[in-house]
């Protein structure tokens, strides 16, 4: 076992760099980089500022989060992947263990697995391998109207009007996949700790479409947690968006960050995310 391996995380918290989204009169649009390219383009920092926050250990807190409340919760899992840079057994094998989970976790009465990303905090491996880099900005994947949108993008016109007619909501399931993740770890925000105002809504514009998502304005009562040294047996299960406005948590801000604790040497983090849509029966 190497020394890195062997330290031991003893934190309650750290304190760390979030770099945040400014509001502006204009509307921050991203141009989708091709896989394995550099995505972050020096065009966009205009928009960011950065501020210190404090990241708590969720393993360390009194009580467990919950996905109506906070956002966000750990599940352990193993999968039977062998290699997550085989998409074809990603879809074969993860697919049905990700709808399965979905559904147990969240009584879901359909899930639908849409899309899987690799990233990796190395930009020779990165580039190497053709993934997408990490994300260290404040931000979530929908928005109010991305969210129906993308139901219609997913769906035939009929399926897709019928669902909307009840609650669903979309999760990103994020695993480390060469893990212990002892660098770049993911940042979780409560979403009961985001004011409406602190959204800035942003686009992504892809070849064949135009995406919505938020990004996120900086506040000092934004409350953020992480699961250190996750391992390649956890999944941190978070909502991205739930059409129902009850007063559950509907969005929740997520971000990379430079963990302070990051051992000397410690490899590049690996991570896969899945996205996904759950459909819910009317009485959810």
């Amino acid at each position: 076992m190497s020394e890195i391996q062997t330290i031991e995380h003893v934190a309650d918290a750290v304190d760390a760099t979030m770099t945040y989204t400014l509001h502006r009169l204009e509307r921050l649009a991203y141009q989708m980089a091709a896989m394995g390219d550099d995505e972050d383009s020096p065009d966009y920092q205009a928009w960011y500022i950065d501020h210190q926050v404090t990241i708590h250990d969720m393993r360390s807190a009194p009580s467990n989060p919950s996905l109506d409340r906070e956002g966000f919760i750990l599940c352990q899992t193993k999968s039977a992947v062998s290699d997550f840079y085989d998409s074809d057994e990603v879809n074969a094998v993860y697919n049905p263990e990700v709808e399965r989970l979905v559904k147990q976790e969240t009584g879901a009465e359909k899930v639908l697995v849409f899309d899987h990303t690799i990233r990796i905090a190395s930009d020779e491996k990165r580039r190497e391998r053709k993934v997408r880099e990490t994300v260290k900005l404040a931000h979530n994947d929908y928005t109010k109207k991305s969210g129906p949108q993308r139901v219609r993008d997913l769906l035939e016109p009929n399926e897709a009007n019928q669902c909307l007619q009840n609650r669903f909501a979309f999760y990103n399931l994020w695993r480390p996949i060469n893990g212990p993740v002892l660098s770049a770890p993911l940042a979780i925000c409560d979403a009961r700790s985001v004011a409406p105002e602190d959204w800035v809504v942003c686009d992504l514009v892809y070849e064949d479409r135009i995406g919505e998502i938020y990004n996120l304005a900086f506040n000092p009562e934004h409350r953020w947690y992480y699961f250190p040294r996750m391992t390649d047996d956890e999944v941190l299960l978070f909502k991205c968006y739930d059409s129902l406005d009850d007063g559950r948590a509907r969005f929740t801000p997520h971000s990379a960050f430079d963990d302070p604790t990051t051992p000397l040497g410690a490899a590049p983090r690996e991570s896969i995310e899945t996205r996904v849509v759950a459909f819910f029966a009317p009485d959810m």
